[in-house]
């Protein structure tokens, strides 16, 4: 069995894998307080939920965005399953060419998230992320990422709401029953879904414009759950994208 865990900046997901089939995934808090051995006894316990023992991982494959975790983290896996983790980044072998300034500044669940949707769905596409920022990367029919963008995400863009202005809530990041919002919470909850709906629509379009050529858009990330129902923009949500593609480097990398 294969663990994929992906360090994000807001939370770590992981993923237990047997062959291609995703068995399960379970979501935890980013905290750079954590020990390796918290982070080996939360591990556990999820094994433990979906009816496995530590002994039962082969592997495990890391993607991550915040390297001052990294220690604890590869420090537990190794303490607790006996095995050095296989992490995504430079020199590791992905089926994937990066043509960018600067190929060492894509993070690694875009790459995993591109590598993935191009395994599965071919090119070009264009791959979104919608997770604290929300990334767009466009892959050709080569399989070459040859252009990103990344801006704010929509839960970024609440908290910079709720904590720049004095008189402005928390709020839930939910689809709204109308954009004629009657108070304060909704009409925040309005703004903030169907600023970002357009921002992504509108986004989507100037890559059209200046690509010049049919392409597929892959969606991915927790909030895509939310607007992917909302436009016909998105051709596919796939919430374990980042799985598929991080099983199908550690694939391309195993020798052990």
């Amino acid at each position: 069995m294969l663990i994929a865990v992906d360090i994000g900046n807001t939370d770590i997901v992981l993923g237990f894998l047997e062959g291609t089939k995703i068995i399960a995934s379970y979501r935890m808090t980013t905290l750079l307080s954590h020990t390796s051995d918290e982070y080996g006894l939360m591990l556990s316990e999820f094994l433990q939920m979906s009816n496995y023992a530590d002994s039962d991982v082969d592997d495990v494959i890391i993607s991550s965005v915040v390297p001052n975790v990294m220690h604890s983290f590869r420090a537990a896996i190794i303490k607790f399953f006996g095995v050095d983790p296989i992490v995504v980044g430079p020199g590791i072998k992905t089926g994937i060419n990066i043509r960018l300034d600067d190929p060492r500044s894509l993070g690694a669940d875009c790459l995993c998230d591109c590598v993935g949707a191009f395994g599965l769905y071919g090119g070009p596409l264009l791959v979104l992320d919608f997770g604290t920022a929300t990334t767009y990367n466009y892959v050709d029919a080569k399989g070459t990422i040859t252009a990103g963008l990344i801006t704010v995400g929509i839960r970024s863009g609440a908290a910079a709401l709720s904590n720049k202005t004095a008189q402005l809530p928390e709020v839930e990041i939910t689809r709204p029953k109308s954009v004629f919002a009657t108070d304060t919470k909704t009409a925040m909850q309005a703004g903030l879904f169907y600023n970002f709906l357009g921002g992504v629509e509108r986004t989507i379009v100037q890559f059209q414009r200046e690509v010049g050529e049919s392409f597929k858009v892959v969606a991915t990330g927790g909030f895509g759950r939310i607007i992917e129902g909302e436009t016909d923009s998105i051709d596919v949500y796939d919430p374990n994208l980042i799985f598929k593609g991080m099983r199908m480097i550690y694939d391309k990398n195993i020798s052990r």
